[in-house]
């Protein structure tokens, strides 16, 4: 059996011959065999961010049939995955992961891109000691807990913060507002943030305000601004929240505007119905992002995205490939591990060194600082900044990024 590099790449060199060559999917040899199932819950209705849950799931299902084709894990056994519907619900996660480990037999735990859905699903694997790979969910505190059974293979609130008050202490602000989702991650990254910029601005005015992620008119939170105007409002909250929060800054002819600046610090602007309904508001908008056109990806990356586009259309977001790098890396893990079992399997992970889509994927194993406990600590960011309505990520102007040094002499003011 061959481990770490030299699996990834015959993983991704059979599934790039599958790709090019335009064959159908699940066909394979790793059809015949028993099939390793792994559970994944996602956000499939509301009140929970639909938009995320659909594209973890298209980069689930792409990486499960790339790697099906190429022959499955453990000697041809097909990877199986079995979806539950969190509804962005704390409760609901919990529940859906209860099911999938006491009633599905599944050997994994995978999926999740909210905050305080992870924070109640990773006590559910820790008590029966079940392997979870973290897909999108930020909260620091989840790295914190020390739990050995969860890995995080993207962003933290810390990283995210850190580099969003970057940005505003090179542009030389002296008053942020940022509104943040009643989450887990959004009033972390609110608190962080403050942290941040208070070590690296000392003086700076700063403020945040809690804002409930199921409200549609934000009105009260917002008009007072008109009053008292900020150099810059931060955005911490997801869809279709923070569209609308997005959409009535602008209304109201705050931000983006000749005065304040709107950063977006959640990673919503490439959401595939992002311009759909955040029109000229996403004008001179910047945005912190996890995934950039202009990033080199790896072979896998490139195999995932062309499967992307054949499959939906259009560009893949960053969920889709951070999907993709949690089931790669699960995938990799059942292999090296030589069985199913929990204890291997975790053991496996902490032995992570696989190309993933964007770059090489390992886990930190100190537990100081407790933030990165089991986390990527590499993966590649970017900030970027919207000049036009519907203007592709790819064609925005890359303020920061992998080999691309900080620059806000680069950033456009609304006029």
């Amino acid at each position: 059996m061959m481990k770490g590099h030299r699996a990834a790449a015959c993983m991704v060199a059979l599934a790039a011959l599958f790709v090019v060559a335009g064959l159908g999917w699940g066909s394979g040899a790793a059809e015949a065999a028993e099939p390793v199932k792994i559970g994944v819950t996602v956000t499939q209705s509301p009140p929970g961010s639909v938009v995320q849950g659909t594209e973890v799931t298209r980069g689930l299902e792409i990486m499960r049939d790339l790697i099906n084709e190429a022959g499955g894990v453990l000697n041809g056994r097909p990877i199986q995955l079995i979806f539950e519907d969190s509804q962005g619900l704390p409760e609901r996660g919990r529940a859906a992961v209860e099911k999938l480990i006491t009633a599905d037999n599944v050997v994994a735990i995978t999926g999740q891109h909210q905050s305080s859905v992870c924070m109640a699903e990773i006590e559910v694997v820790h008590r029966y000691d079940v392997p979870y790979v973290n897909v999108n969910c930020w909260a620091d505190e989840m790295r914190e807990k020390g739990y050995p059974q969860v890995f995080n293979t993207s962003n933290y609130n810390s990283r995210a913060a850190g580099a969003m008050a970057e940005v505003i202490s090179a542009m030389g602000l002296s008053s942020v507002v940022a509104f943040a989702e009643n989450t887990d991650w959004g009033i972390g990254q609110a608190e962080l943030l403050g942290e941040f910029l208070r070590e690296q601005v000392p003086g700076i005015r700063y403020e945040y305000h809690v804002l409930d992620r199921e409200a549609r008119d934000f009105t009260p939170a917002v008009l007072p601004l008109r009053r008292s105007r900020p150099d810059m409002v931060a955005m911490i909250m997801l869809p279709p929240a923070g569209y609308h929060l997005a959409n009535q800054l602008y209304e109201m002819g705050i931000a983006p505007s000749a005065s304040t600046w709107l950063f977006d610090g959640g990673g919503i602007a490439d959401y595939p119905d992002f311009w759909d309904v955040v029109r000229d508001a996403g004008k001179y908008m910047l945005s912190f992002g996890l995934y950039h056109p202009s990033m080199t990806l790896t072979e896998l990356g490139v195999t995932v995205r062309e499967a992307y586009i054949q499959r939906h259309g259009g560009f893949p977001s960053r969920l889709v490939f951070q999907a993709a790098d949690a089931l790669a890396v699960l995938a990799e893990a059942i292999d090296n591990a030589g069985s199913t079992d929990s204890q291997a399997i975790q053991a496996a992970l902490r032995e992570t060194n696989l190309d993933g889509t964007r770059g090489t994927i390992t886990f930190q194993t100190d537990r100081e600082p407790a933030y990165l406990f089991q986390q990527w600590v590499d993966f590649p960011y970017v900030v970027f900044q919207f000049l036009e309505v519907d203007q592709s990520v790819g064609d925005s102007t890359l303020i920061m990024g992998p080999g691309v040094p900080l620059d806000t002499g680069k950033l456009v003011q609304a006029p």
